[in-house]
Parts: C-alpha cells; sequence; structure tokens
C-alpha cells in the first residue's frame, strides 16, 4: 500500500529533525505542527488512518492531535524500515506496535513526534513533550510530582529553576513510564521514580524507586535526556537491548 502523497491542512508539513542533544543509532524521530481549527470532516479517510470510536467522539483538539501522531508514527516507520504501518490504540491505551519495533507519540499544543527504532537495538523508546509550566503553577504541582528528596533539592536551589525543574522532571518521568510499561506491563506513578541529576546540556539520570519486575527494582538507574525550544520541553529515554 502507497502512502498517501498529500498531507491534511491541520498538518501540513512532517519533519525528520533530531530535536535533542544526543542522537540514537538507529532510531528515527519525525515531528510536525497541528492546527485543530483547519482539521476537516474526512481528513482521517483521507489519510488511511483509522480513528477509534473515542476519537470520533472527542473535541477538534483530540482528533487533531492523534492524527497528527500517528502521520508521524506513520512517516518514521517508512523512514525506519519502509514499512507503511499505523500504530492502532491498545486496551491500555498505549499504541500498538509491530512485534518488532519500539517507539513513542507525543504531542502538546500545537505540535505532534514520534520516534521509532527496531527493538533487536532498542528495548525502550519513551519520549514526551511539554510546555513550560510558569513558576506559580509550576510550585501549585510541586507536590503532585516530585518525590521529598526532590522538594527538598528544589528549594534549596535557585528560584529561577522552579518552573524548569518542575517541568523535567514531570517529562522525564512521563518518558520513564512510557519506556518501561511495554516491558513491565504495569502502571507506576511521579511518586515512584526519582530524577537524580539534570545539566543545562540535556542530560538527565532517573532513579527507581520501586519494583516494577525482576529486572527493573528498586533502585535501578536510567539515563535521560532533554531540550527546550520555544517554551516546549522535549525528554526522552532509551533503553539499549543489549
Amino acid at each position: 500500500m502507497n502512502q498517501p502523497t498529500t498531507l491534511p491542512a491541520c498538518c501540513p508539513v512532517l519533519n525528520a529533525h533530531w530535536l535533542l542533544p544526543r542522537a540514537v543509532p538507529g532510531v528515527v524521530m519525525v515531528s510536525g505542527g497541528f492546527d485543530p481549527q483547519r482539521l476537516l470532516e474526512g481528513d482521517f479517510q483521507r489519510c488511511t488512518i483509522d480513528s477509534p470510536a473515542s476519537i470520533q467522539r472527542s473535541v477538534a483538539k483530540r482528533q487533531a492531535e492523534f492524527l497528527a501522531g500517528r502521520l508521524c508514527a506513520r512517516e518514521a516507520l517508512r523512514r525506519l524500515d519502509g514499512r507503511y504501518y499505523v500504530p492502532s490504540i491498545g486496551e491500555d491505551r498505549a499504541p500498538v506496535w509491530p512485534v518488532d519495533i519500539c517507539g513513542s507519540i507525543t504531542h502538546s499544543h500545537g505540535w505532534a513526534a514520534a520516534i521509532v527504532g527496531q527493538r533487536a537495538q532498542w528495548r525502550g523508546l519513551g519520549m514526551d513533550m511539554e510546555n513550560l509550566l510558569d513558576r506559580e503553577r509550576a510550585q501549585r504541582l510541586a507536590g503532585e510530582i516530585l518525590t521529598a528528596e526532590e522538594l527538598q533539592r528544589m528549594a534549596a536551589g535557585p528560584a529561577e529553576q522552579i518552573a524548569l525543574l518542575v517541568t523535567l522532571t514531570f517529562s522525564v518521568k512521563e518518558s520513564l513510564f512510557k519506556a518501561l510499561y511495554p516491558l513491565v506491563q504495569k502502571r507506576f506513578y511521579f511518586e515512584d521514580a526519582q530524577l537524580l541529576e539534570w545539566s543545562t546540556d540535556g542530560s538527565a539520570r532517573l532513579r527507581l524507586l520501586v519494583d516494577l519486575s525482576s529486572q527493573w527494582r528498586s533502585g535501578c538507574e536510567l539515563d535521560a535526556q532533554f531540550s527546550l525550544q520555544d517554551g516546549q520541553l522535549l525528554s526522552l529515554v532509551s533503553i539499549a537491548a543489549s
């Protein structure tokens, strides 16, 4: 089956630019902006992308972000190995990838992206995009996102970094969940992981605070990376197969 040659007005351009500080070998990222106000009836059919019942019942914003995310995922897979595939939604609401592929989809306020890699090379890929919180909202949400130790470090750190720190902590924990959930098939939450350290060069390190499986136990540490562009923070956790 051939890929449609045109994209919908609500998501007119897809880019295969790498948006993070460090490249991940063998992994493809595709992103694109979307505008819910330009979503037209029939866009899903013209793009040959199935619209689940839950999406059909949703508002234009949710429909447009879903369509844009799936367009990114399909193009990422095409660039990875030439296949034509659109991930459906599983019962757990996560994207359903081919058995030999791991990937992640994210969207935030007019922007969507997908990342894919071969499972033989990457066991887990988790990506998340968040709008940078303002300081007042970050302080309100900190208690829901940060552990007690993270809150202590935030209080002891520079006040001007609070918004970035809370947004970053939220995003990397979301990316961690997306990377690990397909491997452990067990839900975990903000209090079950801790941001140990981060640097302005876009590197970060996380530690699990809960046992998720015989391999992924409390104390396991994982690296992450992130970038901040135009008020949006993008983060990625990648878990190598070896």
